[in-house]
């Protein structure tokens, strides 16, 4: 069985030679190792390995981590669905928060952010495919969404954030990450930021531009269903 380290150096290949198909800079595209319902000492490896960014989908199972985990320099990002008595915690505990899809959540971010702290980098999440049951904002409330969160004190706008619809035909891939690229060169702001891209699917997502994949099961394996049922609700 593949360790931890070893999963990390085959993603980093990944991410390099799509890079370089892409005629991209390598250096330009971060990993963000999605550490949902993974233990501590696995976060604990893949640190040893060179990650600092881990993506957490469950407010408490996070802040858990954060306390075991205060003698390393980790940069944690926020990647699930926010309900609106979570911001609090997220406001105060993360660096990154990739997944606003409405200004209620990022109006109680910004107050909630303790004034101490850099500005919360924010990414919003669009639903680029369209489905009924994803997360995000719909590609025409985008424009204004994202103009009313450029206004508001201690966050930070970085760009976009999507989950398409999972797909293994390459050319749906890509469409879907050029759809979100597009949507952020739209809106004519200073945006740098492009979070899209799985472990099946981050070829075509750096190909089409993404800043950030986060990946999970390519790094510390597949989920089991116990895991998820017993994760705390974000």
């Amino acid at each position: 069985m593949s360790t931890i380290a070893e999963n990390i150096a085959k993603v980093r290949a990944r991410i390099r030679e799509a890079a370089h198909a892409s005629g991209r800079e390598n250096a330009s595209i971060g990993l963000l190792a999605v550490s949902k319902t993974k233990p501590v000492a696995a976060l604990r490896e893949a640190h040893a390995a060179g990650v600092r960014d881990f993506g957490e989908n469950y407010l408490q199972e996070a802040l858990g981590k954060q306390g075991e985990l205060t003698d390393l320099d980790l940069i944690w990002h926020f990647i699930g669905p926010i309900q609106s008595n979570k911001t609090k915690l997220i406001a105060e505990h993360f660096h990154w928060v990739h997944s606003v899809d409405r200004l209620k959540i990022a109006e109680r971010l910004a107050a909630q952010r303790p004034a101490g702290l850099p500005p919360l980098n924010i990414c919003l999440q669009v639903n680029v495919s369209g489905e009924a049951s994803k997360s995000g904002c719909a590609a025409d409330e985008l424009a204004a969404l994202a103009q009313a969160v450029t206004q508001l004190p201690h966050l930070k706008l970085r760009g976009l954030m999507t989950i398409p619809e999972p797909t293994d035909d390459p050319a749906e891939q890509h469409a879907a990450f050029a759809r979100l690229r597009a949507l952020r060169d739209s809106l004519g702001l200073d945006l740098d930021t492009l979070s899209m891209g799985m472990s099946h699917d981050l070829e075509a997502a750096v190909a089409e531009g993404a800043t950030w994949v986060r990946v999970g099961t390519a790094l510390f394996g597949a989920r089991n269903p116990l895991e998820t049922r017993n994760a705390d609700p974000a």
